[in-house]
């Protein structure tokens, strides 16, 4: 009988096998890239069961119908509130007109001139121009990042939000539930924000238990600040320390190298607004009325500016769209900052086309990576970048060259909380700003400068040096970046 019963076992295995691997073909090319979709498949071929079992945890990007419905309620409710906001047209260069049609249809929010940009470019100063906003602040604080923590540099800036509270300011928070957890000292920063007055929620919870799950890595990567709806600050840093709070870190010397810009004009509202949009996903609690109200001041001869909102909830990969545009767009020079960069297969035509037709375009990435797998992957792209002439920068180490910003010619510039990788483009919810304008560029060439004078350039016969299993590695791992 027990023989009996593992031929039974056996031939069920079997045939389950071939049951999954058949699906598989049929059913995984469905609305995903080809790229993703071959990826998915090699592993369910390899590793069926397992496989399997893995692309119903990782393999979808649906955020649920209940959060879904609510990000489309936020949307109408945002085009409402923002259809009456003033929007500015502009002529020069001559394609700018199509990618403000482009952002606005993506993203419902309209291009304002009239702001005022300062590039915060040292850590430390950052979060100090942050904190004195909000010790000044006297009606609204709403603050957004994907990881947040209250530690010895950003005491300030949460004690000024408990101060800011007892006056009678109203407090928003919203940390990514996994990206902030992940950080030590988890636990007490809850309890002390459960002590204050702050009103404060995880984004995307994963906590099976209280019926919060979804797929764990898609996460809320965004990085806002807006104080009474006038003054806003986005950008690549994260709300910690930069050395993140990891002994690690500490004893490499590493620290995160960041970019900030502080936004004083018509565009702060478009910002808050994509805060509101994800404080209704998260509370239900509507913030469309509150945005609508507050003018924030115009300034004359500012920079014209544009926020565009990406995520997994929005099917057109937004930033996707904007980035190879312009990359497309350039005439004569392209400057990429991405600590991340494992680029799909349109941006990656869009960078290397550029470079054949003459334009000069160059990279900025840290010499080493602080995360193996997304590291390598990078790397895997070296070569192809490199042989289409790409002048690739490294960012000396220890540091970790975090900034996300790119310019084209001397016309266009954006900065946000996006990598230039597959994550970012279909996994994060992030938020990008375009800039134009001479001035604001010619400030963004600036910090691209300085990060030129501190890097080495990365040579193709440098590159065509390393090993097979150099090589070997890079490879494996471009491969794990496309499941997505």
């Amino acid at each position: 009988m027990t023989g009996d019963v593992m031929v039974v076992l056996g031939a069920g295995l079997v045939l389950l096998d071939y049951v999954i691997k058949f699906l598989a073909l049929g059913v995984l090319p469905s609305n995903k890239k080809p790229s993703s979709a071959m990826a998915w498949l090699i592993l369910i071929l390899i590793v069926p069961l397992a496989g399997f079992l893995i692309f119903l945890v990782l393999g979808r990007t649906s955020l649920g119908r209940g959060r879904l419905a609510r990000q489309r309620e936020a949307d109408a409710a945002i085009r409402a509130a923002t259809e009456i906001l003033p929007s500015t047209t502009v002529s020069e260069p001559a394609y700018l007109p199509s990618m403000a049609i482009l952002n606005y249809n993506l993203g419902a929010l309209p291009l304002q001139g009239g702001n005022r940009i300062d590039l915060i470019t040292g850590y430390h100063d950052s979060i100090a121009a942050m904190t004195a906003e909000v010790a000044a602040s006297r009606s609204t604080v709403e603050v957004e990042f994907y990881i947040t923590a209250w530690d010895e540099v950003t005491g300030p800036f949460f004690e000024a939000l408990v101060e800011a509270t007892a006056r009678g300011v109203q407090v928003r928070l919203l940390v990514d539930h996994l990206g902030s957890r992940g950080i030590p000292g988890w636990d007490d920063f809850v309890k002390r924000l459960d002590a204050s007055d702050i009103e404060w929620r995880p984004m995307l919870p994963v906590r099976p238990l209280k019926g919060d799950f979804q797929r764990p890595d898609l996460r809320n990567h965004r990085k806002i600040l807006v104080v009474d709806g006038t003054v806003a600050f986005m950008g690549s840093q994260n709300l910690i320390e930069p050395g993140y709070n990891k002994p690690k870190n500490h004893a490499a010397g590493r620290e995160w190298v960041e970019l900030v810009a502080r936004v004083d004009g018509p565009t702060v509202s478009a910002l808050r607004a994509v805060f509101a949009k994800d404080w209704f996903t998260e509370t239900h609690e509507r913030l469309a009325e509150q945005v609508s109200a507050t003018k924030p001041q115009s300034h004359a001869g500012g920079v014209t500016a544009q926020v565009l909102p990406s995520g997994p909830g929005y099917v057109t990969e937004n930033n996707l769209r904007l980035f190879t545009a312009l990359i497309y767009s350039a005439q004569s020079r392209v400057s990429l900052t991405s600590p991340y960069f494992v680029p799909d297969e349109p941006l990656l035509y869009a960078v290397t086309t550029a470079a054949r037709r003459g334009v000069e375009v160059e990279l900025f990435v840290s010499e080493e990576g602080d995360q193996f797998m997304v590291y390598h992957a990078q790397c895997s792209y070296y070569q192809a970048l490199l042989e289409a002439g790409v002048r690739i920068h490294l960012y000396p180490a220890p540091a970790v060259l975090h900034s996300k910003h790119f310019s084209i010619d001397d016309d266009v510039a954006v900065i946000g909380s996006s990598n230039m990788d597959l994550r970012s483009f279909a996994l994060n919810h992030e938020v990008s700003m375009m800039l134009t304008g001479a001035d604001i560029v010619a400030r963004f060439r600036k910090v691209e400068d300085d990060y030129r004078a501190l890097s080495r350039e990365l040579t193709l016969e440098e590159w065509g040096q390393r090993s097979f299993w150099q090589r070997y590695l890079d490879n494996t791992m471009r491969l794990t970046a496309a499941l997505q």
